[in-house]
């Protein structure tokens, strides 16, 4: 189904069958047209030749040059380089967005794979550039930017760049890897978002079929008999397709294992942090610090929701379930703007003013829609337009977490865009730092304007829950990865043997308050990440404590704490996470400092136990 890019202003209205028709008031579909009015678009066409003609330029004028460049000629490179990423990136952030509105859509799936096959083809002269790049001698390229301030400002740039000297194929090898890519990673990529956009459910009790994200929102009904129906069915499906799924973590697993070995990748996390700009020990503390409160947290947290929900033991469907004592509400568009944007907006005007544009301008795409890509994500585009949040907005309370998630990337990405393509990019462990931020906001907001003890409960258990399935879900998912890759390296793995390793985290993370019912162990195969961006995930607990230590800092009173932060957020990748945490007091790399965060989440629960004294 093709059908014209929508006007700004246009609205949908989500129609849900189990809930009613226009319960949560107009949700805003994305406005694309800031990138391109049409696939067939003559702007869209302009570019995409002169992609070809600036990226053939380009090699003929600098290819086998780098090391006998001026200072000044040098920059001209760089800011060449610079303007393809910008023209590459904004025709394929069309292409991706138009997509993921409808992943079943067969036009909108063969555009974005015509573009991605002429991206890589147009773009294969430049493989050079990274690599000759990384030949010139470290005294060659210190006296051009000493010389240069303007070519210094991407010193960044050029040490992520360089960090990937030792792990360097060569020339050949590296453009064919290249050209591989449409039908390595990034094919086995979409099947797997195709697949999972085209699965439907059958759960009981319900009259139609469901996508998957309505099905996953039914883990979150107050009514267990429904929770535990919406869990038979995600379990029944995923086991007909584990088959598909194990053969998709099979193969991309053996492919990044195939791929670290020629590069000298000492582990298959390795590739992660250099990508993140991060230390290998300050993950390895992160992980091993949250592991370590497992007990604390998410052991001594779920005993304490199973005593409130009068169970012995909880099952894996009610892990994320409402309280008994919570009042069920669905929050509408209009209330989820309000509180979003006032949150925002009483730390500092300028963070509201920021955000306003996604909720007027058609920056937001928040219904649930047939074909839509499940989840939500803020995409950045590139930094001469803007950004765009997805969302899949079903009125719950914690839709509007996600909207403040969500809406602090798009902010973090706004402010980071003065930087420019190259070094507005912020590694993934930094990348989660103005969402979770934003959602601590929201929850802070909601928390002091409680006006009951029950309603004070509900917030903080809700708020607990998030944490948990923020750090320790997370860091869960990370050591399934980790044992995945490490699993594969071995051989082939069956079903079976992928089941049985997530099985052993999440008995490990969530401890003895659960029961794990049949069907439960299948429940790796839907999630994203480990496809797409492998070790992705820890990023999210990295950001999660990092944010918990800095809003330490905000409520402590830190002088200036507002500047500093923006100050941080404008930075984008032009600064080490050492250098933007310096201003706050924080650094990442003593192990002391994980604890901080945790100490958070143990004394909301230590809050929650107190109320039942």
């Amino acid at each position: 189904m093709s059908h014209p890019l929508l006007r700004p202003g246009h609205k949908s209205a989500v129609f849900d069958a189990r809930i009613g028709s226009n319960t949560f008031g107009d949700l805003p579909d994305w406005d694309l047209n800031d990138l391109y009015t049409a696939p067939d678009a003559p702007e869209l066409q302009r570019d995409m030749a002169w992609l070809e003609q600036a990226c053939a330029d380009f090699a003929a004028q600098y290819e086998g040059k780098l090391a006998t460049l001026t200072a000044e000629q040098m920059l001209a490179c760089v800011q060449a380089y610079e303007a393809i990423d910008v023209t590459a990136g904004r025709i394929g952030s069309y292409a991706g967005l138009r997509y993921y509105q409808n992943t079943m859509d067969s036009d909108r799936a063969k555009f974005m794979a015509d573009v991605q096959d002429n991206i890589t083809n147009f773009t294969t002269p430049l493989v050079f550039f990274s690599l000759e790049f990384n030949r010139l001698e470290d005294a060659t390229l210190a006296g051009m930017t000493a010389s240069n301030a303007a070519l210094a400002r991407y010193t960044p740039v050029f040490e992520r760049m360089r960090a990937m000297r030792p792990h360097q194929l060569s020339d050949e090898m590296e453009k064919y890897l290249h050209d591989a890519s449409v039908v390595g990673s990034s094919a086995w990529n979409k099947l797997f978002d195709e697949t999972m956009a085209g699965l439907m459910f059958t759960v009981a009790g319900e009259e139609d079929e469901l996508n998957l994200e309505a099905t996953l929102n039914l883990l979150t009904d107050p009514d267990r008999s429904k929770r535990e129906a919406a869990s038979h069915a995600l379990a029944a499906v995923f086991d007909k397709h584990i088959k598909l799924f194990a053969r998709v973590h099979n193969t991309l697993a053996k492919e990044k294992e195939i791929e670290d070995r020629w590069r000298k990748m000492p582990s298959p996390q390795y590739s992660r942090h250099l990508a993140n700009h991060v230390e290998p020990e300050v993950v390895e503390a992160l992980r091993n610090a949250v592991v370590a409160a497992y007990p604390k947290l998410s052991h001594r947290y779920y005993k304490l929701k199973a005593k409130w929900m009068g169970l012995d033991h909880l099952q894996t469907w009610d892990r994320n379930a409402p309280l008994p004592t919570e009042t069920p509400r669905l929050v509408n568009w209009a209330e989820a703007t309000e509180t979003v944007l006032s949150a925002y907006a009483a730390f500092d005007p300028r963070m509201a003013e920021i955000a306003k544009p996604f909720f007027t301008d058609g920056w937001i795409d928040a219904g649930v829609k047939p074909g839509k890509a499940p989840g939500a994500f803020a995409h950045p585009t590139v930094t001469t337009v803007h950004p765009y949040v997805m969302l899949n907005y079903l009125g719950k309370p914690r839709d509007v977490m996600t909207l403040a998630h969500e809406l602090g990337h798009g902010v973090h990405q706004v402010l980071a865009a003065g930087q420019g393509e190259l070094l507005s990019s912020t590694p993934l462990t930094l990348a989660e730092t103005a969402s979770v931020f934003g959602e601590m906001l929201t929850f802070r907001k909601l928390l002091d304007a409680a006006k009951t003890p029950a309603e004070r409960k509900t917030l903080l258990a809700g708020k607990v829950e998030d944490m948990i399935n923020t750090v320790v879900r997370q860091i869960a998912f990370y050591d399934f990865e980790c044992k995945l890759h490490a699993a594969r390296a071995e051989g082939e793995l069956t079903p079976d043997d992928i089941n049985a390793l997530w099985m052993s985290v999440q008995a490990q993370s969530l401890g003895d308050a659960f029961e794990f019912a049949d069907g439960y162990e299948t429940f790796w195969a839907y999630i994203p990440h480990f496809v797409h961006s492998p070790f992705y995930v820890y990023a999210y607990a990295f950001g999660d404590g990092l944010v918990n230590a800095l809003y330490a800092a905000y409520a402590d009173g830190l002088p200036d704490f507002q500047e500093k932060y923006f100050d941080m957020l404008k930075a984008g990748g032009s600064k080490h996470h050492k250098d933007l945490l310096a201003p706050f007091g924080l650094d990442a790399s003593d192990p002391k400092f994980w604890d901080k965060g945790l100490s958070m989440i143990a004394g909301f629960i230590d809050e929650l136990e107190a109320m039942e004294g």
